[in-house]
């Protein structure tokens, strides 16, 4: 889906993953909104096939395909803003179930054990509520930066680099987080 976005929107994306990235924590409220925005949206746009067949209405209007996504993101941003402590142990599941069916599958097995662990992590990461933010902040914005930076230079082995782009950003934005919030965290 990254790939299908112009030039301005993946900056602005980049935007915003850098500033969940670094600033997740000082910014909470807006971070929740956004990465429970980025959640929904995708959500909605790996739903509209299900929804384009069940309502073929939607299917022929361009502006439902467009709507309904930014709708879905806005619901889901608006409960995440409001509940803080249900918004990091959604993300913490999302999270996991991202990993789970773009490395997994789909299959219902490995669904079912995905979300066992994501439940765990969840619970975990409530327990654990600003070092989690924290962690969960830099998490979303290291994968969106690692996605927009894969848009930006196909030619890198999505294969090979992934992982250690993911976990090099995601570690350098949680290092900077946990140093900028001394004493609060």
């Amino acid at each position: 889906m990254i790939q299908s976005l112009d030039t301005i929107q993946l900056i602005i994306l980049i935007a915003i993953g850098v500033a969940v990235l670094l600033f997740g924590y000082k910014i909470k409220k807006t971070a929740f909104f956004l990465i429970w925005f980025l959640l929904g949206f995708c959500a909605t746009v790996w739903l509209m096939p299900m929804i384009n067949n069940a309502v073929p209405q939607i299917a022929n209007d361009p502006i439902y395909q467009t709507l309904l996504p930014i709708g879905g993101g806005i619901i889901l941003a608006m409960m995440g803003f409001s509940i803080e402590k249900l918004c990091v142990a959604g993300i913490t599941f999302g999270l996991v179930m991202l990993a789970t069916v773009q490395y997994f599958g789909t299959d219902w097995v490995t669904l079912a054990i995905g979300a066992v662990i994501g439940v765990l992590l969840g619970a975990f990461a409530v327990n654990m509520m600003k070092p989690a933010t924290v962690i969960a902040t830099a998490a979303v914005g290291a994968y969106v930066l690692t996605l927009t930076i894969f848009a930006f230079f196909p030619q890198i082995d999505f294969t090979i680099f992934y992982w250690p782009i993911l976990i090099g950003i995601g570690v350098i934005g949680a290092l900077f987080q946990f140093k900028s919030n001394k004493g609060i965290v």
